[in-house]
């Protein structure tokens, strides 16, 4: 994490300042000095130094904006601009974000909490930002031309409100909104209860990310803005397996975990090993008679779900949305289906002259997962990562939760592979087992088939032949 000062002194200086309109030095001089945060790790929480004290939360593969104090005021400091996101290792997009990355920074404060954002426009065009799900004066919302004027390239402009309920909440611009938040500009709010609220229990791990999608071609860096539904990145904080670092609790610990989605479509999340309850909506803490235990929750477009559970199992555990295309990379929809057809030969010629050619693999998808496909420049590989028993074939929307006895409170490090006792790991059968006899006396069916066929048929691939003839 560095200052602006830094920043702009390092190689960072050039990506940043493309289309970036000049602020002037002496509106920034009075301002909070902007904090930008270049590295896509996931950052320990930020303990509060001041203000009223509360358990931080951690933002996966993203960081908490520090503020100062000035007379009883929180304020903050966010710049819209030019940001390059390493979405996965070895390949990066050219996105907008806040403060150096997509999504930006997480904003923490308390219940009660008077705040203050500055925000300086170093994009090319307009912005603004809506506070979604916030109670503050209409003034303050940030639907530009309804609300306010859009915040023009160089300028800065000030938003000011109480933090007046606690919950979870996202902010985002509601100024050339497709543009923007297709090139990734938004972030997570939360503002903690300032006393124990009877709705909101204390947790020892509290995590947050957003659902964010984007349509980049192989071997491009921009995201096409004009997609609507064809994306083909599903990303967590923009951020694809297998780079989206794991959740890493301690055995026995009260986990919360907030998600917001920001993408063009619902989202079924879903946890292996445990069972959650949904605790909260971008509406507030639900009420306790409402709560229901849920192995997936399903998160509409512009929705926040708070789910809360005991990590009583130890182990490396799948957490992923359960739409099975949401957990791939580089997704192409005109790919055509080849199961059964040996086309190797003949791909690996075409991929000569077209790099960004894909075709479904002979047996199906997970072959590409141990093809050495040559892929453009800068193209995450559709499905990867390497685990204990070799190639998990997943990408996208997928990380693990890492469930281990002895992780000290505040520890978030991963802690590796998980070590399974012996006996407990599914393995290959050699022998053989006799029917059982219930088998014998199971019936084929309630009533004979009307028409059958006078042989039986199996449908066959068969492989085109040369020429064009014998066509009608």
């Amino acid at each position: 994490m560095v200052s602006r000062r830094n920043f702009l002194g390092g190689a960072g200086a050039v990506t940043a300042a493309v289309s970036a309109a000049a602020v002037s030095k002496v509106a920034m001089a009075a301002l909070p000095e902007p904090v930008i945060q270049s590295k896509p790790d996931t950052m320990p929480p930020l303990v509060p130094n001041t203000g009223r004290p509360y358990n931080p939360v951690v933002t996966l593969n993203g960081w908490t904006l520090p503020w100062r104090m000035n007379n009883g005021v929180k304020e903050f400091h966010l710049v819209a601009e030019p940001v390059v996101r390493e979405m996965a290792p070895g390949f990066k997009a050219h996105l907008w974000g806040y403060n150096g990355q997509s999504p930006g920074p997480t904003i923490e404060v308390v219940e009660g909490d008077r705040v203050r954002i500055f925000v300086t426009n170093k994009l090319g065009e307009l912005t603004s930002i809506h506070w979604h799900g916030q109670r503050l004066p209409n003034g303050m919302d940030g639907v530009t031309g309804l609300n306010q004027p859009g915040i023009p390239p160089g300028k800065t402009y000030v938003y000011e409100f109480v933090a007046r309920r606690p919950g979870t909440f996202m902010y985002h611009p509601h100024a050339d909104e497709m543009v923007q938040m297709a090139m990734g500009m938004m972030g997570f709010w939360i503002t903690h209860p300032r006393a124990k609220h009877p709705l909101i229990d204390e947790v020892d791990r509290d995590f947050c990310f957003l659902l964010n999608a984007y349509d980049i071609d192989p071997g491009s860096y921009t995201p096409k803005i004009m997609t609507m539904l064809d994306f083909n990145l599903w990303s967590w904080n923009s951020r694809i397996f297998p780079g989206i670092d794991p959740l890493v609790v301690s055995h026995m610990d009260k986990v919360r975990i907030r998600i917001g989605n920001l993408t063009m479509t619902n989202h079924p999340i879903h946890l292996h090993g445990h069972e959650f309850l949904v605790t909260g909506t971008d509406g507030g803490p639900t009420p306790k008679s409402t709560r229901r235990y849920e192995v997936t929750e399903d998160i509409a477009v512009g929705q926040m779900r708070q789910v809360e559970f005991l990590a009583d199992e130890e182990g490396d555990w799948a957490f992923h949305c359960h739409k099975s295309h949401h957990t791939m990379n580089a997704m192409g929809h005109d790919v055509p289906t080849m199961i059964g057809v040996d086309h190797r030969g003949v791909a690996k010629q075409i991929t000569k002259l077209v790099p960004d050619y894909m075709v479904m693999g002979e047996r199906g998808m997970k072959d590409m997962t141990e093809m050495e496909m040559p892929l453009p420049d800068n193209t995450a590989a559709m499905m990867t990562g390497q685990g204990p028993f070799g190639s998990v074939g997943m990408g996208g929307m997928f990380s693990v939760v890492k469930v281990r006895k002895g992780q000290k409170r505040g520890d978030y490090g991963d802690p590796g592979w998980f070590k399974h006792p012996p006996g407990t790991v599914a393995y290959e059968f050699t022998g053989e087992l006799p029917d059982p006899a219930r088998f014998k006396a199971e019936g084929t069916g309630s009533m004979s088939p009307v028409a059958k066929p006078a042989q039986e048929v199996e449908v066959k691939v068969r492989k085109p032949g040369g020429g064009h003839g014998g066509h009608n």
